[in-house]
């Protein structure tokens, strides 16, 4: 099917409308279902009881979109087809509360199953040459499975302040789409763009009640639908060639979720903690910590994903040392980020804020209740 300027505009905007016009619904449905977000340790940045089910919005806006233009193309019904799977393993966990490792293996099965529907990381079968082929296809197998897992819970981890997680899906979605339509031509990449745009349109439309203070969650459906889609759309091209491009650029552009996974994961081995707990040791807590609060956090963190979004589509036009330079100036902020002036190297041990907080408001009732010398 031709993929036309129209086409990828009404992608964003279907997606756009019906997810904001869904999130309200989404908002009065999460009580009556019991999807809602309980405060119950030190962890959450949020005191009261808070619906977490505006994943819901975001999967109709994509949805809708995708049936509306792009339902000829038999990998974006491949694509359609997980996404159903993923977003109902998430409903299933924000009602349920799953057992991670039960999750972490259905999540493995969904990837297989799009790996046998069709969409692989294609060009690491002939990466080892014609008599390597055995190798090659197992290469491709692991590979485009880590891929969507990994990219699948990059998202769910950094879903920790009000808009953090909608708005950094939403910078990688557009600058994925950007790079896809700027070579769309040469790659066959503009059904990327299209379908992009379309995610971008569902996260930007559930935003507004998203971004602190937040009237609502999207829950682990959401998250985990946005990392499956920007894992799986990025690598529908038709051609083999298209996919290196498609894998590069969204390492770039997700460079902030990414960073704070690898850090997460060395940081609970440090600590002798299993992988999959949860702690408050993420790069948004530094940033609360250091108290810059929920809404110029999370603004510094779109920065940055930003500029990495920019550096990848530098890459993608092999502007390499203009885009070595921005990726530098990402690295610098993050420094700053994770340490503070008293310590040179980053935190490895998660910030418990709460503590921090008492700590700081203990200080100033002395300092208050202190006789004035003069």
């Amino acid at each position: 099917m031709e993929i036309t300027k129209m086409i990828i505009l009404g992608s964003f905007l279907v997606a756009f409308l019906v997810a904001l016009a869904m999130t309200p619904v989404a908002i009065k449905l999460a009580p009556k279902i019991g999807a809602m977000d309980i405060p119950k340790d030190e962890r959450r940045m949020h005191s009261k009881p808070m619906p977490r089910f505006g994943g819901m919005a975001i999967f109709l806006g994509t949805m809708v979109s995708l049936l509306v233009f792009l339902h000829e193309n038999e990998r974006i019904m491949a694509v359609i087809i997980g996404g159903v799977l993923i977003y109902a393993l998430g409903v299933a966990d924000d009602l349920k509360n799953l057992n991670a490792k039960f999750k972490f293996a259905c999540e493995v099965g969904i990837a297989i199953l799009m790996y046998y529907m069709g969409l692989k990381i294609e060009f690491i079968n002939n990466y080892f040459g014609e008599g390597n082929w055995r190798f090659g296809t197992i290469a491709c197998f692991v590979i485009t499975v880590l891929w969507i897992v990994g990219i699948t819970n990059t998202i769910n981890l950094v879903d920790g302040l009000d808009g953090l997680a909608a708005g950094i899906a939403a910078i990688a979605c557009l600058s994925i789409a950007y790079v896809a339509y700027i070579h769309g031509d040469k790659y066959g990449l503009l059904i990327v763009c299209a379908a992009m745009m379309a995610v971008a349109g569902g996260a930007i439309g559930f935003l507004p009640y998203n971004f602190y203070p937040a009237k609502i969650f999207m829950g682990d459906s959401g998250s985990l639908f946005l990392g499956f889609m920007i894992a799986t759309m990025s690598v529908v091209g038709p051609l083999k060639r298209s996919t290196l491009v498609a894998v590069v650029v969204p390492v770039l552009v997700m460079g902030i979720p990414i960073f704070d996974t690898f850090f997460a994961i060395i940081r609970r081995a440090i600590n002798k903690r299993p992988i999959m707990e949860a702690d408050k040791g993420h790069l948004h807590h530094h940033l609360m910590a250091s108290g810059y609060g929920q809404r110029r956090s999370v603004l510094m963190l779109y920065g940055i994903s930003a500029i990495m979004g920019m550096a990848a589509v530098l890459i993608s036009r092999e502007l390499y040392k203009d885009a070595v330079v921005l990726v530098g100036i990402a690295c610098v902020y993050l420094y700053v980020f994770l340490t503070d002036p008293n310590q040179k190297m980053p935190h490895i041990k998660a910030v418990n804020i709460e503590k921090e907080e008492k700590k700081e408001k203990k200080e100033e009732h002395v300092e208050h209740e202190r006789p004035d010398n003069n």
